[in-house]
């Protein structure tokens, strides 16, 4: 099934509210469009609205500085460092991007790395393998915020609203402000909903709306307004991560771990660490041959967790200590620009015996709760949820 394929239905110029401007709410607005457009009988223009609570869309964040005796950066993707497409349609949706360039395979060299026990041992790297063009992980150029800003740009029939925070949903009459008289945030003969930001004040009325924030966040949104499927949402379990972002002035200030004469030589490193998980060299990438030595360091997902409530200053030192020990620095070459973010809701917990949730749809008020953390938390599974939610209010009309 193809994205435009979902169903014959005709909607009457629907308008659409999603809450988040994510790579999800992204992904869902830019089906919609094709779904509708489509629609060979049909001469309506869908009204999507994105309501975003940050400045930018994507969620595919980078964090870069610039040195001003030279003019370069440093860049760190302290988010989603790539994405895979294993299934036909997203191979499909993505090839535009591929032949722009825009998208581009990262055929990097793997290793494993055991950190040094003490200062006078040297870290223990052996290979594991190189990323293919077969399998390929895709990474964004020159940012990984590229492609969300592409995908937004892209958008002829969605308005995004920056910097609004969408209060939480009722079940039928709620006060939003003592200005305000009561008013009726779900109307059930319209089957219309009523959102509000959180000074109370009006975002208009909508046939739908789609909520794509991480679960813990969905779970607020929606506490109180007779979901449907209210207690499917906090099955899903997320762990935060953090990131270590490191930068030096010139490659040759780098420690010897790092440099392109070690053998072997390697771009992504997966950790044996209580600490840290996977390293990321920025500037060995596709298309970023101008950064300025740039390092991208995950933690592991269950450290962060336990620790996900600390002080980021703490976490940070503890960090760069377990950094110190993988990478071998000494005064000479260390970095010149150390940097920490805290991502609360990174990951989804998945195994091989969890049931994939898919999305949730209260189809009495054409609520729908979407969100990659629906399917296996990765880039695709936020296509795919998209996917799902098109053909939920293209089949449900």
């Amino acid at each position: 099934m193809t994205d435009h394929a979902l169903c014959s239905t005709v909607l009457s110029d629907p308008k659409i509210a999603i809450i988040g401007g994510g790579l999800t709410g992204l992904l869902t607005a830019t089906l919609l469009e094709r779904a509708l457009n489509q629609l060979s009988s049909s001469s309506n223009t869908p009204q999507i609205t994105i309501f975003e609570k940050s400045r930018s869309v994507g969620r595919l964040a980078t964090r870069y500085r610039s040195d001003s005796k030279t003019d370069k950066n440093w860049q760190w993707s302290f988010g989603a460092q790539f994405f895979t497409a294993k299934t036909a349609d997203f191979q499909q949706f993505i090839a535009p991007w591929l032949d722009t360039g825009l998208l581009q395979p990262w055929c990097a060299e793997v290793v494993e790395l055991t950190p040094a026990s003490n200062n006078e041992q040297s870290p223990n790297i052996q290979s594991k393998e190189q990323w293919d063009a077969v399998h390929a992980r895709y990474i964004s150029k020159p940012k990984m915020t590229s492609w969300g800003r592409e995908l937004a740009a892209a958008l002829k029939h969605t308005t995004i609203v920056f910097k609004t925070r969408v209060a939480p949903l009722a079940h039928d009459l709620q006060s939003q402000n003592q200005q305000q008289s009561q008013k009726q945030t779900y109307n059930q003969n319209s089957k219309q909903t009523e959102l509000f930001d959180e000074t109370g004040a009006s975002l208009g009325w909508f046939d739908w709306v789609i909520c794509t924030a991480p679960n813990v966040q969905a779970v607020e949104l929606m506490a109180d307004s007779g979901f449907a499927q209210q207690d499917k949402i906090t099955k899903p379990q997320m762990q935060a991560c953090y990131t270590l972002m490191l930068g030096w002035d010139d490659v040759r200030k780098l420690p010897e771990t790092l440099k392109d004469q070690l053998a072997p030589q390697w771009d992504v490193a997966y950790l044996n660490s209580a600490i840290l998980d996977r390293i990321f060299i920025e500037h060995k990438k596709p298309a970023h041959g101008e950064l300025l030595p740039s390092v991208t360091i995950h933690a592991r997902n269950d450290w962060s967790e336990s620790h996900v409530d600390d002080d980021i200053e703490l976490v940070k030192e503890q960090l760069l200590q377990a950094a110190k020990q993988a990478l071998n620095w000494n005064e000479d070459s260390a970095p010149s620009q150390i940097d920490c973010h805290r991502w609360r809701y990174a990951a989804t917990i998945v195994n091989k015996d969890t049931e994939e949730l898919g999305i949730l749809i209260d189809a009495t008020k054409q609520w729908i709760v979407s969100g990659d953390w629906c399917a296996k938390g990765n880039i695709e599974s936020c296509y795919r949820m998209a996917q799902q939610t098109v053909k939920a209010i293209m089949q449900t009309q």
